[in-house]
C-alpha cells in the first residue's frame, strides 16, 4: 500500500473515499451518527481574503446622523459632502474572529498553497460543499458503484464527507496528496473523537497498524497542513492587530442650475416710495457647481478631507442677498480648495475636527433639517439652515461631543484668514473676520429635534456673515489708518431650530434667529430678526423624491442706533445714517419638487416668491423660477 501511494501523487476522489470508508469501518460496525455535529467538528478558521470595511464610528465621526441629536457622535461634513461620505460607512471590522468561515470537510477542504513541486487543481476551491447526510443526495453516485459502500458508511455513519451545492460528488475528480491527507485527518479526528465514547467496540491490532501505516504515510503532508494551519493563525494575529489600510476615495456633485427672475423696479435709494431703479439682472442664465472631495482614512477613527471646488455663473439682482441660490459659487471657473480638515474621534463620545479651510458653524454644528443641502434640498441660500450659522468662515477648530443618548454639544472657533501673517492669523488681526459658537441639541423625542444656537462673531467690515437678508448691519467710513472702508462690529447671535417628523412622508419645522451687534468705542447698537417654517414631504410621488414648502422673513434690521452716519437703514433713507429701522418687511415663500432620476441623477424644479424685497414695501416683488439638476458620483 504504501508503495503505491509513494508512486501516485494523484489518486480518484471515489479511491480515497473507499480507503477511508475500510478504515473507519472498523471502528463502530453498527452504530449511525447521521445529522449529528460536535464543535470539535466544525472547526472555523479566519479569513484573511475578507477587505477592510471602514468603521461606522468613522462614518459617525464625519457625517450627521439619520437622527441628528442621538445615539453616537460624530462631526458634520460640509452639505456637499453628506451624500459621499455615506459611502464610507461599513459594518465595523471589531474584531477579525468575527470574520469565519467553516473548514470545509475532506473533498470540500480549499488546496493548500501549491509547493514549487505541486499545483493543487484549482477546480477543488470553485465551489464550496454542503454536508449531506444521505448517500442518495449524490446524484452522480449509484449502488452498482465500487465504492458506494465505503461512501454510504462515510456519509450515513460518520459524517466525514460533504457533496457540491449541485448535488455532485465528482468522485472522478482527481485530487493532489495534500486534499488526500486532508481527507484522512478529517476522518482520524473523527475516529479520535469516536472511540472514548464506545469503548466496548474497541479496535484489532491489524485495524491499529493501518492507521499508524496511513498516518506515517502521510506525516508529512499533515505536518505541512498544520504549519500552515499555524501561519494563517499568525497572519490573522496580524490582521487583527493592524485591521487597517489607509483608503482613500473621491467623491463629487456637480449642479447645473438654469434659473431667471422676474422684470422689477425698486425703491432702492432713498427709500422714500419711488422706484427709481431697474433691476438688470433678469435673463435666463445658467450657474454651474462643483465639488470634488477627497476623503482619506488615516486610522479607523480618523480621516483627512480635502476639497476643491469651481463654479461659474450668479443670479444677481438689486437685492442680492435676498434672492441669491444655494448651489451659486462663482469663481470664475477658477479651482479653489474648499476644505482641508482633519477629523479625530476620541472614545464613543468626543470628536473634534482642525483644518485650514472648511472649519465653520455650518460644518460643525449638526444641522435640524434633514434635508439641508444646496444640491439636493431647498433651493435659496435662506432656506439652508438658520442664517446665524453661516456666521464665520475659514480655519479653526471644533468639536461634537455626545453628552447623553438625547443630548450632543457642539463648538467651534474659525478665522476667516487664518493664513495670513499679515492683517490676519489665528485671531483674526485687523482683516480678518472670526467666530465662536456653540450649539446645544436636544432629542426629547425620537421624531423631534431642537437645536439652540450661539455665536459671538467679529467684523471689520459691518458686517454679520450671513450672506442672507440685512447682512450689512453697520456703515462703514473711511479709516485713514487702514486706507480701508472699515466698520468694526461685534455681534452676539442667538437662535434655535427645530424639527419634528410627523410620519415618514411629513415634516414639519422652522427656526428663529436674533442678532444684537455694537461697534466697540462706540454707542448704540442694531439688531436683527429672521424666521422661517417650512415642511417638507419625503417620497412625494414616488421613493427617493421629495417636495418643500418654506415660508419665513430673512434677517431684518429691526433696530438700529448706532453712531449717525453708521445706521444702514438711515444711509438708504436720505443718505445721513441716522437711526431707525427697515421700513418694511420681506416675505419668503419657496416651493420645490425634486424628483429621483437615477441614484445619481436628480432634477429639481421650483419657484421662490419674494415679497418687499430688501425689507422695502415699495418695491417690486420678485418672482424667480429655477431648474436645478444634480449628479453625485
Amino acid at each position: 500500500m504504501k508503495s503505491q501511494l509513494s508512486r501516485e501523487k494523484k489518486a480518484s476522489s471515489a479511491l480515497l473515499f473507499a480507503i477511508i470508508g475500510w478504515l473507519v469501518a472498523s471502528f463502530s460496525p453498527a452504530f449511525a451518527i447521521t445529522g449529528e455535529r460536535s464543535s470539535q467538528d466544525v472547526p472555523k478558521v479566519k479569513s484573511s481574503a475578507q477587505g477592510f470595511l471602514p468603521s461606522t464610528n468613522l462614518a459617525k465621526a464625519t457625517n450627521r446622523l439619520t437622527t441628528p441629536n442621538k445615539f453616537q457622535i460624530q462631526l458634520a461634513v460640509p452639505e456637499s459632502h453628506r451624500n459621499a461620505v455615506t459611502e464610507l460607512n461599513g459594518t465595523p471590522v471589531t474584531n477579525v474572529k468575527n470574520l469565519t468561515i467553516p473548514v470545509q470537510k475532506a473533498q470540500a477542504i480549499a488546496n493548500p498553497a501549491p509547493t514549487t513541486s505541486e499545483s493543487p487543481d484549482s477546480s477543488v476551491a470553485e465551489e464550496s460543499m454542503d454536508q449531506i447526510t444521505n448517500v442518495s443526495q449524490l446524484s452522480d453516485v449509484k449502488p452498482s458503484d465500487w465504492a458506494y459502500s465505503a461512501l454510504r458508511e462515510l456519509v450515513e455513519r460518520y459524517g466525514c464527507i460533504s457533496g457540491y451545492p449541485d448535488g455532485f460528488f465528482r468522485g472522478n475528480r482527481s485530487l493532489s496528496r495534500y486534499e488526500f491527507a486532508a481527507g484522512v485527518n478529517s476522518c482520524l479526528k473523527q475516529i479520535e473523537r469516536l472511540l472514548p465514547s464506545r469503548p466496548q467496540e474497541g479496535a484489532s491490532q491489524q485495524d491499529l497498524e493501518s492507521l499508524r501505516r496511513l498516518t506515517q504515510e502521510f506525516q508529512a503532508e499533515l505536518t505541512a497542513l498544520s504549519t500552515r494551519t499555524d501561519k494563517l493563525e499568525g497572519r490573522t494575529q496580524l490582521l487583527e492587530n493592524r485591521q487597517f489600510s489607509t483608503t482613500t476615495k473621491l467623491f463629487g456633485q456637480v449642479v447645473f442650475g438654469v434659473q431667471g427672475h422676474t422684470s422689477n423696479r425698486a425703491d432702492l435709494i432713498p427709500v422714500d416710495g419711488v422706484k427709481e431703479s431697474n433691476d438688470p439682472f433678469t435673463a435666463i442664465n445658467l450657474v454651474s457647481a462643483a465639488q470634488l472631495s477627497l476623503f482619506t482614512q488615516l486610522t479607523e477613527r480618523s480621516i483627512l478631507l480635502t476639497g476643491l471646488a469651481a463654479g461659474s455663473g450668479f443670479t444677481g439682482s438689486l437685492y442680492n442677498t435676498y434672492t441669491s441660490l444655494a448651489y451659486e459659487s462663482n469663481t470664475n471657473e477658477a479651482v479653489s480648495i474648499s476644505d482641508l480638515t482633519y477629523r479625530q474621534l476620541i472614545g464613543n463620545n468626543f470628536a473634534f475636527i482642525v483644518g485650514a479651510v472648511g472649519v465653520s458653524p455650518v460644518n460643525v454644528f449638526r444641522g435640524a433639517n434633514r434635508i439641508e443641502s444646496a444640491g439636493s434640498g431647498s433651493l435659496s441660500r435662506f432656506a439652508q439652515r438658520n442664517p446665524i450659522i453661516n456666521m464665520g468662515s475659514g480655519g479653526g477648530v471644533g468639536f461634537d461631543w455626545q453628552t447623553s443618548p438625547n443630548i450632543s454639544l457642539q463648538g467651534v472657533y474659525s478665522a476667516s484668514q487664518i493664513s495670513a501673517s499679515s492683517g490676519g492669523g489665528v485671531f483674526g488681526g485687523t482683516n480678518g473676520e472670526t467666530a465662536l459658537g456653540a450649539q446645544l441639541n436636544i432629542a426629547p423625542a425620537d421624531n423631534f429635534d431642537v437645536a439652540l444656537h450661539y455665536i459671538n462673531a467679529y467684523s471689520p467690515f459691518g458686517r454679520l456673515g450671513t450672506n442672507v437678508g440685512d447682512d450689512l448691519v453697520a456703515f462703514p467710513t473711511f479709516d485713514p489708518n487702514t486706507g480701508q472702508q472699515r466698520a468694526p462690529l461685534q455681534t452676539n447671535a442667538y437662535g434655535a431650530s427645530m424639527e419634528w417628523r410627523i410620519s415618514p412622508e411629513f415634516t414639519f419645522g422652522g427656526w428663529g434667529g436674533y442678532t444684537n451687534s455694537v461697534m466697540p468705542g462706540s454707542g448704540g447698537n442694531v439688531e436683527t430678526i429672521n424666521w422661517m417654517a417650512f415642511m417638507n414631504f419625503p417620497d412625494l410621488f414616488g421613493e427617493g423624491n421629495l417636495g418643500g414648502l418654506y415660508v419665513g422673513q430673512p434677517p431684518r434690521i429691526s433696530s438700529s442706533n448706532l453712531t449717525t452716519g453708521r445706521n444702514v437703514p438711515g444711509f438708504f433713507a436720505n443718505f445721513l445714517g441716522e437711526p431707525g429701522a427697515r421700513p418694511g418687511t420681506t416675505t419668503h415663500v419657496e416651493a420645490f419638487y425634486r424628483m429621483k432620476i437615477s441614484d445619481n441623477i436628480s432634477i429639481t424644479p421650483g419657484a421662490i416668491v419674494i415679497f418687499a424685497p430688501g425689507q422695502t414695501s415699495t418695491s417690486d416683488t420678485i418672482t424667480i423660477g429655477v431648474l436645478r439638476t444634480t449628479f453625485v458620483f
